[in-house]
């Protein structure tokens, strides 16, 4: 299985300004296209951060998913929430040979933690022998920062935060900080079964 991202977000969706007001720094020096770029760092690492603890991402973003076999003939849980679109699926043969898969024949089913494709036939289309699948989807809150739940917002800002004040390295250690772990629980998925869970 892989997962690769195909689309970054723009510098221009992050909250920098916010990000400035918490920190209460000043602004009009001449310096402050470089304090925005440091600060732009700061809350990209403390979503990626926070995207890869709670496997949910905060602004979206295109994915491609390759697969050599469904979990499920039935449904196909996708590996990260909340997924905004199903945008297409390939067949891929032993040769590289491509057939898109008519959109007809499935649906995105909506899930807090665990989304995923449901056949509207009797199965999802067969996977090639020696082939792959390879599914094209959109996940994220949304587009803007005011998508993204309130609550997640703040862990965001938070940590950014504990980024900046703790640069130099120190003090930064592999827990998050307390209140960004609070912030984030409900976001966290649960395993149950084993992960076979439906």
């Amino acid at each position: 299985m892989f997962l690769v991202e195909q689309t970054t977000v723009p510098g221009a969706s992050f909250p920098v300004d916010e990000l400035k007001d918490h920190l209460l720094l000043g602004s009009g020096f001449a310096d402050d296209a470089a304090q925005d770029t440091m600060l732009e760092h700061y809350l990209r690492s403390a979503v990626a951060a926070i995207e890869a603890r709670t496997g949910k991402i905060v602004l979206a973003k295109q994915y491609t998913w390759s697969l050599t076999a469904w979990r499920d003939p039935q449904r196909q849980p996708l590996p990260l929430a909340p997924v905004v679109s199903v945008d297409e699926i390939r067949m891929i043969d032993r040769l590289g040979g491509q057939i898109v898969v008519d959109a007809a024949g499935y649906v995105l089913q909506q899930d807090e933690h665990r989304p995923a494709i449901q056949t509207l036939s009797a199965s999802l289309p067969a996977v090639p022998i020696a082939g792959s699948v390879e599914i094209d989807f959109t996940a994220g809150f949304g587009a803007l920062w005011t998508d993204v739940p309130p609550s997640m917002q703040q862990a965001i800002l938070l940590l950014a935060a504990h980024y900046y004040e703790n640069r130099t390295g120190q003090g930064i250690g592999q827990d998050l900080p307390f209140g960004v772990s609070g912030l984030i629980e409900r976001f966290r998925s649960i395993r149950i079964l084993g992960g076979r869970g439906r």
